[in-house]
């Protein structure tokens, strides 16, 4: 998700490399940290909501909450719904949520999320799935924190997909940024469909449904500064649907999309097998 503005978070946060969190099956090889979103409520041991309708960098029109109207778990998804709640057209005239994981993890990892775009209506939703270098809590600004987005979405380009990585040297700010460029997938509204990186020392790789089906590789630079490669260090998920914005908005935003559900049936971290 470019373009952003991270909130202050509490001090408790962590950061891990091996634990599991709510909903985990241990019984699935290799994995060390799981939401499956069973139940009926969502994990506060494993997901701050982040609060406001201040653009978030991007000039975005939603009001992120941590209502219920916003944030449903339910028949073992995750719903983040968006919803028009004032004219339209203006920031704050739509609310949705903006979920950020706790747990952060680092190379040597798989991660996995399956999900399911919101049905195509028009215009100006954007929905992401993405990660942020645990630095940026720490005053660390972007991109030298380093983000990596697994799944990015524009509904005025239906059936498509970006996934893209941000640093100091690398970054849309710049220009510079490093990406798949569009990748097709037809069924992205109407289907579920796994979205996954294996995180190696190196270099990072980005798939859909399968390891085998690689759709960008981000290796690591020779003799990498942190400019190049901060992706040595922790980073946190976040889980948002924005409404408008800089890329989401770019073609205007259509009210008819509302409301609008973007859905999450889990988020898996898994050890690689060392080589």
């Amino acid at each position: 998700m470019k373009r952003l503005l991270l909130l202050s978070l509490p001090l408790f946060l962590l950061t891990c490399d091996d634990s599991t969190g709510s909903g985990g099956g241990n019984e699935i090889d290799g994995l060390v940290w799981s939401d499956e979103f069973n139940g009926n409520d969502w994990d506060r041991g494993n997901w701050i909501p982040e609060l406001g309708d201040h653009g978030w960098g991007n000039n975005e029109l939603q009001n992120y909450t941590a209502s219920d109207n916003n944030i449903v778990v339910s028949d073992g998804t995750l719903k983040i719904i968006a919803r028009k709640v004032g004219d339209g057209q203006d920031p704050g005239d739509y609310t949705s949520a903006r979920l950020t994981s706790i747990q952060s993890f680092g190379p040597g990892h798989k991660m996995e999320i399956r999900a399911k775009i919101p049905e195509l209506k028009g215009n100006g939703l954007w929905p992401a799935i993405w990660m942020l270098g645990d630095a940026i809590r720490n005053g660390t600004s972007w991109p030298e924190s380093g983000e990596i987005d697994i799944m990015e979405y524009v509904s005025y380009s239906p059936d498509e997909f970006h996934a893209t990585v941000h640093t100091g040297a690398f970054n849309h700010r710049d220009g510079t940024a490093r990406g798949s460029g569009a990748v097709p997938l037809p069924d992205i509204e109407e289907e579920f469909n796994i979205f996954g990186i294996l995180w190696e020392e190196d270099n990072i790789k980005f798939y859909v449904e399968e390891e085998t089906n690689v759709i960008f590789r981000f290796n690591k630079v020779a003799n990498a500064t942190n400019d190049e490669w901060p992706f040595d260090k922790p980073h946190f998920f976040l889980l948002n649907l924005a409404v408008g914005g800089d890329w989401g908005g770019l073609q205007g935003v259509n009210d008819d999309n509302f409301p609008a559900t973007f859905e999450i049936d889990y988020v898996r971290v898994f050890e690689l097998d060392e080589e």
